[in-house]
């Protein structure tokens, strides 16, 4: 199903990020999430990606399994990142033959198995780029639904660091969204105010497409120092902070703190109108299910009809 029609029929929309297992166990694991969180009746799950072969094969096999197994609409990440036209263009018509609908279109950073490597030689040096090719593939007819891949695109609540000139961060993100993005999912945050910030700016700049929150419960305080490596420039308040420090150590309450913490935030969006809120599970669903009891929500289609 195209992310237009998911987004109309889901809102606002409640959906998963899965990462690519690498070992027998993990995926054991990996499929018992997904088997937990399947009658939650996610808009969509995501599933990350890894350039330059790291988990490239791994992401289409998941996508295309979850596809097949279960009810769940899987939406694969693609990255700029060590790839010529022809390696895209060949994901892309794997993907259409498979009858999958839509494509999350990101810059990505290179892996770390390769150090030095030269952006340069990469055929699309920005995201708008990877949206412009997705686009024109659709128009040349490849794809069975007539309006080919929905495309998804990054946004950056917080500011993306490598871009600090908020006001060319703006405009790097219009150009996705005119290259031909049907929607934005954001990177994790952890004060609302800078999502309802950065909403009431992409309305300012001309950004109509739907804006989907995305959240990470924290659930260790070792989890939260990973975050912070990974989504460079997470800003964690003062107040987060604090009640974390009042748990002394105590990884249990550090992790209720979290799942409060996020249980918060998603009531505050959903007060506030959030086109959708997409939750990095980290291939886990304990903590997400906690906050879909705690807001009293059976599914993501029960939330859609309220």
């Amino acid at each position: 199903m195209h992310i237009s029609d998911i987004l109309r029929q889901h809102r606002p929309s409640l959906s998963f990020e899965f990462f690519p297992p690498k070992t027998t166990e993990a995926s054991a694991a990996l499929y018992d999430t997904i088997a937990e969180l399947a009658p939650y009746k996610p808009s969509f799950v995501s599933v990350t990606y890894g350039a330059g072969g790291t988990t490239r094969d791994l992401t289409h096999d998941l996508v295309v399994r979850i596809k097949n197994t279960t009810n769940l609409r899987p939406i694969p990440h693609l990255t700029c990142v060590c790839h010529q036209e022809e390696d895209i263009q060949a994901i892309l018509e794997r993907y259409a033959t498979a009858g999958v609908g839509n494509i999350l279109a990101l810059g990505g950073d290179p892996p770390r198995n390769l150090a030095g490597y030269n952006r340069a030689n990469d055929a699309f040096q920005h995201a708008a780029d990877l949206v412009a090719f997705i686009r024109r593939f659709n128009d040349r007819g490849f794809h069975p639904d007539r309006r080919g891949f929905g495309i998804g695109v990054a946004g950056f609540p917080e500011g993306h660091p490598n871009t600090p000139n908020r006001l060319l961060e703006m405009d790097y993100l219009k150009a996705k969204v005119d290259a031909g993005a049907d929607y934005i999912c954001t990177q994790l945050f952890f004060d609302n105010h800078d999502f309802l910030d950065f909403r009431e700016r992409c309305e300012l700049a001309g950004i109509r497409v739907p804006i989907i929150a995305g959240l990470m419960p924290i659930s260790s305080a070792k989890g939260m120092s990973r975050m912070a490596d990974l989504a460079a420039g997470a800003r964690f308040p003062a107040k987060l902070l604090k009640a974390i420090a009042r748990a002394n150590g105590d990884e249990d309450a550090v992790e209720r703190i979290g799942i409060h913490y996020a249980t918060e935030q998603c009531r505050d969006l959903l007060d506030h109108d959030v086109a959708g809120i997409h939750f990095y599970t980290l291939n886990k669903s304990g903590a997400t299910r906690q906050i879909y009891a705690n807001l009293g929500i059976r599914d993501s289609e029960a939330l859609a009809q309220r």
